[in-house]
């Protein structure tokens, strides 16, 4: 049973965008006919994937408005592309404000209207979705939305308490994944590889962080855990992403003499040719739903350290990595001394990481999983919607 969907999504370097982006792609691989609507292009999205239409969403600017009405903008294209091309279901990925357009977009279409799913991602339930400004506009869109998907149990409960969600509302969770060829171990690691990012520092072992550089990240902990690892390590640090707090990030390690020891890749998709050679991988978070850097890491082999928030600990249980007590710098960095310093460690925590992510994480599996659920709800269509 081929169908057609709608997916719509930030372009963000962040979870959301990027499993947004390899569900459509992989969907698209499978025959499915899939179209990614965004701002711009996803990085993970070449534009030359068969079966996969990108539809850009342009937010006009007007003197009139201090913010452009990016939800209309959502909506109005959403409506385009139903009509330009009948779609059965339409997947929007972090709720605020995909799903209020998609809700309006829905009801304007009427009997043409697809079945529109709901991803929540973490930051839409926990910070944005449940403040006051937006909490009754997105709870009610989410309930009233066909399915509704979570990648881990801990955001289900958090979607259900903060959105004040009905307790008996569907909500399926279906973990994200990751791509395990493309993100996996080099044959043998090469710590020269990341030492010419460094050329004028001592080598030593190099730690990895991705993200979008928000408060939410904590970002500056990682400047702090390197200051203390340096006491007993020539550690080094490189940063993939970009965001509002990389400036705080450059200020702090400025502060500490600590500059030539970190090095700013900026935003990238390739970045895994690095990380398959680093020693730890670095996620300091507030809060993480899920942690899909943290997969990715894991995926390439490479042993995940942070703090024990969220849904991370369903992600990096022991055996690959440690987590620490939320926000304890001094802890994290202790965890990390010792799997650098103690024989063997770390590479054993990178093979557990390997095996582990091949066993529960896989992209095929993911696709099964959300194939199944696509299919079962619109199974559930009145048979004059079919």
């Amino acid at each position: 049973m081929k169908f057609s969907i709608g997916i719509v999504c930030f372009p963000s370097f962040g979870g959301s965008g990027v499993v947004a982006s390899e569900l459509a792609r992989g969907l698209a691989e499978r025959g499915h006919d899939a179209h990614l609507l965004s701002t711009a292009r996803p990085g993970r999205i070449t534009g030359d994937e068969p079966g996969l239409t990108f539809h850009e969403i342009r937010v006009p600017d007007y003197p009139l408005f201090e913010h452009a009405p990016y939800g209309l903008a959502v909506a109005s294209k959403i409506v385009d592309v139903c009509r330009a091309h009948r779609l059965d279901l339409l997947q929007v990925h972090y709720a605020v404000p995909h799903v209020a357009s998609g809700l309006l977009a829905k009801q304007l279409l009427g009997v043409q209207a697809p079945l529109l799913v709901t991803s929540l991602h973490g930051t839409d339930v926990t910070r944005t979705g449940s403040d006051p400004s937006y909490r009754s506009i997105t709870s009610a869109a989410i309930a009233a939305s066909d399915g509704i998907t979570v990648p881990s149990a801990w955001l289900r409960d958090e979607a259900r308490a903060r959105l004040q969600l009905p307790s008996d509302l569907p909500i399926e969770v279906i973990a994200n994944f990751v791509d395990s060829e493309r993100f996996a171990p080099p044959q043998a690691r090469d710590r020269a590889r990341l030492q010419s990012l460094f050329p004028r520092a001592e080598e030593g072992p190099v730690l990895f962080h991705v993200s979008n550089f928000r408060p939410v990240k904590r970002t500056g902990d990682l400047i702090e855990v390197l200051g203390l690892l340096r006491r007993h390590l020539p550690a080094r640090l490189v940063l993939v992403g970009d965001g509002p707090d990389r400036r705080l990030v450059e200020e702090r390690a400025k502060s500490l003499g600590l500059d030539g020891q970190i090095h700013f890749l900026g935003k990238q998709a390739s970045f895994v040719e690095w990380l398959r050679h680093a020693d730890a991988f670095l996620l300091p978070s507030e809060c993480e739903s899920f942690g899909v850097a943290a997969l990715e890491a894991l995926a390439a082999g490479v042993p995940v350290f942070g703090y024990r928030v969220g849904g991370l600990p369903e992600v990096v249980p022991a055996a690959v990595g440690r987590l620490v007590e939320p926000f304890d710098v001094q802890a994290l960095a202790t965890a990390v001394r010792a799997a650098l310093e103690t024989p063997g460690a770390s590479e054993r925590l990178g093979s557990a990481a390997r095996t582990h992510v091949l066993e529960r994480y896989r992209r095929e599996p993911a696709l099964d999983r959300y194939e199944r659920y696509f299919r079962e709800l619109l199974l559930r269509r009145p048979p004059e919607k079919r």
